[in-house]
């Protein structure tokens, strides 16, 4: 996880309360619930969003904060590169040296970062089968910001890859 990736799993107010219960003791989403007094749902939703992001570990009733995680983010202390990838500040949010370092949550964002994928791993009129498509996206999955079976499945529903009888091609 980069400090990048901690401040956007932070970002939400719904998150960092869940994070606060957790980090002062909840082990599990109804201890959660009554600490932040927020709704089962959003609890729910924070915990799940904080364990994809690697702040928390564990299931319900026996939920921790994953302090390796945060002492990696800690010491991940590379510089943001403007220049890298092209500039766009949603590809400088989550890519780092042609690594996912996470994917965004709206649509309209992750879009983008699943267009840069797309034109950056795959050749227009190209025919893949399923294998070579997951070797070309396993690549982008090294840090663990996501993995490329959801990729491949991102970009067939945003209509970026096309899947005819197990074969892919850019769109």
């Amino acid at each position: 996880m980069t400090a990048d990736a901690l401040a956007g799993a932070l970002a939400d107010d719904g998150r960092r309360r869940v994070f606060a219960a957790i980090v002062l003791g909840a082990t599990s989403a109804a201890q959660v619930a009554e600490r932040t007094d927020l709704p089962a749902r959003a609890v729910h939703t924070g915990i799940h969003r904080l364990t994809d992001a690697g702040l928390v570990t564990g299931s319900d009733g026996a939920l921790a904060v994953d302090e390796e995680s945060l002492r990696a983010a800690a010491r991940d202390r590379r510089p943001v590169d403007d220049a890298e990838p092209a500039g766009d500040p949603v590809l400088r949010t989550f890519v780092r040296d042609d690594v996912l370092v996470g994917l965004p949550a709206q649509r309209g964002r992750r879009r983008v970062l699943l267009a840069h994928i797309a034109e950056r791993s795959f050749e227009p009129g190209t025919r893949y089968p399923e294998r070579a498509v997951d070797e070309a996206l396993k690549p982008w999955c090294a840090a663990g910001g996501s993995d490329h079976v959801t990729l491949r499945r991102y970009l067939i529903d945003e209509r970026l890859l096309t899947r005819e009888h197990g074969i892919y091609q850019r769109a």
